[in-house]
């Protein structure tokens, strides 16, 4: 069967790769270095799993719960497990429960977090990535990825289960050990759309643009795909999946 035609879209940057084979199937200014608001928080989940403990308690502190932007509604003082904490951070993009990722398993220290953020990077091969905050929120000098990158990234994250279970999951409730528990529901609506889609993150800020990372799941196929910067992340996502898919 011949190869479909290469797609055509308006994202500053995009990748597509096999899930599998981590082959590049489409790539349009793969390597221009770009901003990654959200996504940055594949690479703080990852680092969670790898250096935390899952059902450790996490204490919430006044950082973490002031900190700007989307939000898990933390408050200073919240206690829950580890792995609720994730959830919240990776379903509805929690900058607040980024932060307090990278207080409690950089065991005290934000610095030491971001710091083990980086040596995963390099260790990957992300040679034009570096983070200098665990969820993204702007900074136009010192955090700054590719989407070539973020492809290598999320191929590595979807290595581990806990990983694929929390992006693929599209609501419930994040069950704290002091107060009633908070529903969440993915903001990554491919969920809820797309045939076989199983995460992966979205992301955005005013620098950044509309962004995600996408992943779907087919008779055993697995497609990857990340857009950068374009205002019709959804339907280029499904787009470039189906892309993905064809070219298998």
């Amino acid at each position: 069967m011949a190869a479909p035609p290469p797609p055509a879209v308006i994202a500053e940057a995009a990748v597509v790769v096999d899930g599998a084979s981590g082959k590049t199937l489409f790539a349009k200014n793969a390597d221009k270095v770009m901003y990654p608001a959200s996504t940055t928080k594949i690479m703080t989940c990852l680092v969670a799993l790898e250096r935390g403990n899952l059902d450790s308690v996490v204490t919430v502190g006044w950082r973490a719960a002031r900190t700007d932007g989307s939000s898990l509604d933390l408050r200073a003082g919240d206690k829950l497990k580890l792995r609720e904490l994730l959830t919240g951070m990776m379903v509805v993009s929690g900058n607040d429960a980024a932060e307090a990722v990278a207080e409690h398993v950089g065991g005290g220290s934000r610095s030491r977090f971001i710091q083990w953020m980086n040596e995963k990077a390099e260790s990957l091969g992300m040679s034009k990535t570096h983070f200098s905050n665990p969820h993204g929120l702007p900074d136009p000098v010192n955090h700054f990825t590719t989407a070539e990158d973020l492809a290598k990234l999320t191929l590595a994250a979807r290595q581990e289960p806990e990983f694929r279970r929390i992006v693929a999951t599209n609501e419930r409730n994040v069950i704290f050990l002091n107060r009633r528990p908070v529903f969440v529901r993915n903001t990554n609506r491919l969920l809820r759309t797309f045939p076989g889609a199983d995460g992966v993150k979205t992301g955005y800020t005013d620098a950044a643009g509309e962004c995600l990372v996408a992943s779907a799941t087919r008779q055993g196929k697995s497609v990857v795909t990340v857009i950068l910067n374009s205002d019709l992340r959804w339907e280029e996502a499904k787009y470039l999946l189906e892309y993905g898919f064809a070219s298998l």
